[in-house]
């Protein structure tokens, strides 16, 4: 049995119009706007997304009590999986433990996994409400559900993904459908990188 550790947003499901406005939207609120749009905001996530905030200046506590009414107005019928995915995690499911860590909050991931018939796939939800570090809630899954490490991965759209996942000791993937470009995500050396989610079976038989 294998370790799957799943990132959501630009992994599970495509997300990015819908983060980037709540991002958005609480540092306005907060007063300290984004003024490059998209490209800044994507270069949040060039390390964990948390720790980058805090760099600009951020204090994570107002940030997160600004969040909490945004969030709550979020519209999950513009969030959706990516059509491959679904498949797959059914097929990993079966003889493989999966779990979630993300930057994302356990109650918008879990509403969006209900919305999406993905009850029951998930072994557990990792997300900001449990710890802002990707790398610690690494870490803790791997304790606790064990395992050797070459038969852990963590599935990332994004270099901080990457760079996470290995200051954590797991193996790395990069997928090149999410966030960060083939090209960014090749840079930072992921153990794989992959095209299409089909592609992720290639672990479970490895």
């Amino acid at each position: 049995m294998k370790l799957f550790l799943f990132d959501f947003d630009g992994v599970l499901v495509d997300s990015l119009d819908v983060y980037e406005k709540t991002v958005t939207d609480c540092l306005i609120k907060i007063k300290q706007p984004l003024t490059r749009g998209r490209e800044e905001f994507l270069e949040l996530f060039d390390n964990n997304f948390y720790e980058s905030l805090e760099k600009k200046g951020v204090n994570l506590d107002v940030f997160m009590e600004a969040a909490e009414d945004i969030i709550a107005r979020i519209d999950y019928s513009k969030m959706k999986p990516f059509k491959a995915i679904p498949p797959v995690l059914n097929d990993l499911r079966k003889n493989h433990t999966l779990i979630v860590i993300s930057s994302n909050d356990s109650p918008t991931i879990q509403e969006a996994l209900r919305l999406y018939h993905f009850n029951g796939i998930f072994q557990e939800i990792l997300g900001s409400d449990f710890n802002f570090s990707k790398k610690e809630k690494m870490v803790y899954a791997v304790k606790k559900y064990s395992g050797a490490p070459n038969d852990i991965y963590y599935i990332g759209d994004t270099i901080g993904d990457i760079k996470e996942g290995k200051q954590a000791g797991v193996k790395t993937v990069g997928v090149t459908w999410g966030w960060h470009s083939k090209e960014k995500m090749a840079a930072v050396k992921p153990d794989y990188l992959f095209d299409s989610p089909q592609e992720l079976l290639l672990l479970a038989r490895s």
